[in-house]
């Protein structure tokens, strides 16, 4: 999958990615340690990301896993990341994990990039129900579910361990119409 506009493109992380991804991941690490540990964890040196990417080019390349990076088309620096994860093939479902940085937020990025990524999942996948699990305080990452037509569906009880809390999420889903 690529999309391309006029200030971002959307594209599989490469190699060459892992300086720039991991300076993302430590300049917003505030904004990423309370619901993208994981994966901030990962990427806390260009060694680390270059680790990352590879795992997720083997992923990618088993189906199990979809890793994209939003990237400045001006720097081509890493400006986010989408991740479709959980695939189930027999129930035809997946789930979308994001962040994107500071930076790069209110520019519309995201939502075009959540779009182009469910455009993927339905017809290159043909998966036919897409997830989302979001903090209600997330108002921005609610949003981009929102105007991507995911639904709320329903809060999943102590669903998120961050840190020493656990807390609730929300579900929201999208099923596919033909």
């Amino acid at each position: 999958m690529k999309l391309k506009t006029e200030s971002f493109s959307l594209e599989v992380l490469k190699p060459q990615d892992a300086q720039s991804l991991s300076r993302l991941m430590i300049s917003n690490g505030k904004r990423f340690q309370q619901y993208l540990p994981k994966t901030l964890s990962e990427n806390l040196s260009e060694a680390d990301s270059k680790n990352y990417i590879q795992r997720k080019t083997k992923q990618i390349k088993n189906k199990t896993e979809f890793t994209f990076a939003i990237k400045d088309i001006d720097s081509d620096d890493v400006a986010g990341l989408i991740i479709l994860k959980n695939i189930d093939y027999q129930l035809k479902q997946g789930e979308f994990s994001y962040c994107l940085g500071q930076k790069y937020s209110g520019r519309g990025w995201m939502t075009r990039s959540i779009k182009a990524a469910k455009n993927f999942a339905f017809n290159e996948l043909k998966l036919k129900s897409l997830q989302i699990i979001i903090h209600k305080s997330n108002l921005a990452s609610i949003q981009i579910a929102e105007r991507n037509g995911f639904t709320w569906i329903k809060t999943l009880d102590n669903e998120y361990v961050s840190g020493i809390s656990v807390l609730d999420m929300e579900l929201y889903e999208l099923q596919y119409e033909k």
